[in-house]
């Protein structure tokens, strides 16, 4: 096996051409923001706000609803017009504060850290957590949570995960390449909390220009490695990521810091170095618009509780009528049914795309092949695990390791019978997650 990879992975056409050197325009929203309660994985957030009430950009208008939870802030200045459940992209109704915007974009004032050393190790958490920074990278876990490990003196690596490896997707890239400083500024914040540490900034190979860049703001900084990761898909899987990184495996039952490593994302990193050092709250991110049915496919710094509508129409709108529009890249993104919903914190790309492939794909049976072994970062036997879960068979399930796929799609992806093996774990692996939940 190559160094700084995992066994298995495919190598999908990435389409990253289109948006990767278009450099991150800003989007003003539109006369309506809607602010969904829960954009988190956890407890949903509870509103701080009435109808009525005027609020300026930053500020907190919804508190987190438990320690796994994250606050919700404005990102315009406007008046409250409701609070009502709005469907999300996902297609399921949240309840979500509405804002309607007075676009003077008045703010609310912000305490920044000229340096540092002027914060306190013990302020770190605290920050992060009223800014409401979660997991951007799209699992949405609230941030504050993974800087809170049981025991932060055996945490011994902190991974900037660099490597983009989902296709079109192009976000991170253009962050990387425009505020280096900002990242870095993030991954240092972090190794504060972790005085044992070590980071590294890990990026696939396929972006040399970032790499080189990456290495030149860390020259001086000897607790600061930056790791060149095969090009793989799934390389950028906290699983795959870790151990491609450390050599280290962690399973379904456990986290990250069980194995002394904790993993954020570069949007991520980013909104910390903002949060301790700017005083600012999580209220915008990068949202690449591509496929080959956008006109300007670009990369845009979209406020939060924007519509995809408003920013599809910043980059040109369609060029050609899509047959399937994704939230998310091709591999582990969802369908959408429309683009009257918000940007959330979570929300990394539009895709729309000229041809349906999927739709178009006629399942035959499994001709026992093996390519899904081949390809599984898990190491399961896909196509017998779709079998049980297709078949309800819940205890064979679970004695085939089920539970560790990642939901990746190598498997569907490189299956020759078409069989949408990703899919019937996938909501397999729900049921059994809920039912863990409940006991």
């Amino acid at each position: 096996m190559a160094k700084l990879t995992f066994v298995g992975g495919i190598h999908p056409y990435d389409g990253k051409e289109l948006s990767k050197d278009r450099p991150i325009q800003d989007v003003l929203p539109g006369k309506e923001l809607a602010y969904p309660l829960s954009q988190h994985i956890g407890a949903p957030a509870k509103a701080l706000v009435a109808k009525g009430d005027r609020v300026l950009a930053g500020q907190k208008i919804a508190e987190a609803g438990g320690f796994v939870s994250a606050p919700v802030h404005a990102s315009v200045s406007g008046t409250v017009k409701t609070i009502e459940p709005r469907r999300v992209a996902t297609g399921d109704m949240v309840m979500s504060i509405v804002v309607e915007n007075d676009e003077l974009y008045e703010e609310t004032r912000f305490s920044p850290h000229e340096t540092l050393d002027a914060v306190k190790r013990e302020e770190i958490v605290e920050l992060v957590r009223e800014a409401g920074i979660v997991g951007m990278g799209g699992a949405g876990f609230p941030t504050h949570v993974k800087l809170s490990p049981k025991e932060p003196d055996k945490i011994d690596v902190v991974i900037a995960n660099c490597a983009e490896c989902e296709p079109y997707l192009t976000s991170d890239y253009r962050r990387m390449l425009e505020e280096p400083e900002k990242l870095v500024g993030g991954l240092k914040i972090i190794l504060r909390l972790f005085p044992n540490a070590h980071g590294i900034l890990a990026v696939e190979d396929n972006k040399p220009d970032c790499i080189a860049l990456l290495k030149q703001v860390t020259i001086n900084e000897p607790n600061i490695s930056v790791k060149a990761l095969k090009t793989k898909y799934p390389q950028g899987g906290e699983r795959q990521l870790i151990y491609a990184v450390t050599g280290r495996k962690i399973n379904s039952t456990m986290l990250p810091a069980d194995v002394g490593c904790v993993v954020n994302n570069v949007d991520t990193m980013v909104a910390v170095y903002r949060a301790v050092m700017e005083g600012r709250p999580l209220t915008e991110r990068i949202v690449t618009v591509t496929g080959d049915a956008v006109a300007a496919p670009a990369n845009f710094r979209v406020r939060i509780g924007s519509t995809y509508e408003e920013v599809l129409a910043a980059a040109g709108g369609f060029r050609e009528k899509p047959e399937k529009i994704v939230c998310g890249g091709p591999m582990m993104g969802f369908a959408m049914f429309g683009l009257d919903v918000a940007v959330t914190k979570t929300s990394t790309a539009l895709l729309a795309l000229t041809m349906d492939e999927v739709s178009a794909m006629e399942p035959g049976p499994c001709i026992r092949c093996g390519r899904c072994v081949e390809v599984c970062p898990g190491r399961i036997v896909p196509s017998k695990v779709a079998e049980y879960a297709a078949h309800f068979d819940e205890e064979a399930f679970k004695a085939a390791y089920g539970m560790e796929c990642c939901e990746c799609g190598c498997c569907s992806f490189v299956c020759p019978a078409k069989r949408p093996l990703t899919q019937q774990i996938k909501s397999m692996r729900k049921i059994q997650l809920s039912k863990r939940k409940k006991s």
